[in-house]
C-alpha cells in the first residue's frame, strides 16, 4: 500500500467536504434557521437553533480530521518521515528493528506520490545513508550508503572498495566486537562520514570490475558488505528515486518492549 497516496486522497476528500459545506451547505442551514425563526416570530429556543445549524456527520468528521491529516502530510512529505529497518544489509550501522528518521528536505523538496522535485536544496554526498525507491520495484523502499556520485568510477575486488581509482581506507576496528559470527568489524571513511562495516573473510562476496556512474545516477552499497543486495547486483539508482537522507535512529523495537537507549545520529 502506498501510504503517501492514501494520505493525499484522505486530505483531498476531507478538504473537499469541508469546502462544499462552507460554500453551499452552511448557507442552506442558515436559511432554514431564518425560516424557522420567522415562523415562530423569533421565539425559537437555543436547542432548536443548535439542531438546525448542526453539521452533518460527514462535515463534522471532515472538519475534525482535515487539519490533522494536512499536518501529517506536510511533515511527512517535506520534513521527516519514519521508517523501520527490515533487514541486516546495513549492519553494523543499522540493526533490524531500528526506527529511523529520514530527512525529506536535505536533497530537495519533492511532491508526494509523484516524487517530482520542486525546490533544489542539496545533493547526496559520498558516505550519506540514503533511502530510495528500489529501481526494479519502485513500490519498495531500500536503504544503503552512497558510494558513487555521478561521474565517479567504482570498483570492488577482494573486499576492497575503490572510488575514482583510489582504495577507500579501512582498518580493523580496535574493539573488533562483531555481533555476527564470522564477520570482521572494520572502520571505513567515505567522504566526511566515518562509519563501520562488516566483512566476512571466509565469504568471497561479489566482485565488480570498474564501472562509471552515469549522470543523474548513484551507486549504493550496504555496510554489511558480503550480505547486501545493492548496486553491485542491480545497478544504479536514478535521482528521481531518491526518498531522503537517513539522519537519526529514534527507537529500536524488534522483540519485547521499545528500546530508546540506542537513540543517536546516523553517520
Amino acid at each position: 500500500m502506498d501510504f503517501s497516496l492514501v494520505l493525499v486522497i484522505a486530505v483531498a476528500v476531507a478538504g473537499a467536504v469541508w469546502l462544499i459545506d462552507l460554500i453551499a451547505l452552511r448557507g442552506a442551514r442558515k436559511a432554514r434557521l431564518a425560516s424557522a425563526e420567522a415562523s415562530v416570530e423569533g421565539k425559537l429556543d437555543g436547542e432548536s437553533r443548535q439542531k438546525l445549524m448542526r453539521d452533518p456527520w460527514p462535515v463534522d468528521y471532515a472538519k475534525s480530521f482535515f487539519p490533522v491529516l494536512l499536518l501529517v502530510l506536510v511533515v511527512r512529505s517535506f520534513a521527516y518521515e519514519p521508517f523501520q529497518i527490515p533487514s541486516g544489509s546495513m549492519l553494523p550501522t543499522l540493526k533490524i528493528g531500528d526506527f529511523i528518521l529520514v530527512s525529506k528536505y536535505d536533497y530537495g523538496l519533492r511532491l508526494p506520490v509523484v516524487n517530482t522535485k520542486v525546490l533544489e536544496v542539496g545533493e547526496p554526498e559520498r558516505g550519506d545513508v540514503m533511502v530510495f525507491r528500489f529501481p526494479e520495484d519502485p513500490s519498495t523502499n531500500f536503504i544503503k550508503r552512497v558510494v558513487g556520485l555521478p561521474g565517479d568510477t567504482i570498483r570492488y575486488e577482494g573486499k576492497q572498495l575503490y572510488v575514482n581509482g583510489k582504495a577507500v581506507g579501512k582498518s580493523i576496528n580496535a574493539r573488533n566486537v562483531s555481533e555476527q559470527p564470522g564477520e570482521t568489524l572494520l572502520d571505513e571513511t567515505l567522504g566526511k562520514h566515518a562509519h563501520q562495516i562488516y566483512n566476512n573473510p571466509s565469504d568471497p562476496g561479489p566482485q565488480l570490475r570498474e564501472v562509471r556512474v552515469p549522470d543523474g545516477m548513484y551507486f549504493m552499497m550496504g555496510d554489511n558488505r558480503d550480505h547486501s543486495n545493492d548496486s553491485r547486483y542491480w545497478g544504479f539508482v536514478p535521482e528521481e528515486n531518491i526518498v531522503g537522507k537517513a539522519v537519526a535512529i529514534w527507537m529500536h523495537w524488534k522483540d519485547g518492549f521499545p528500546d530508546f537507549s540506542s537513540v543517536r545520529l546516523i553517520h
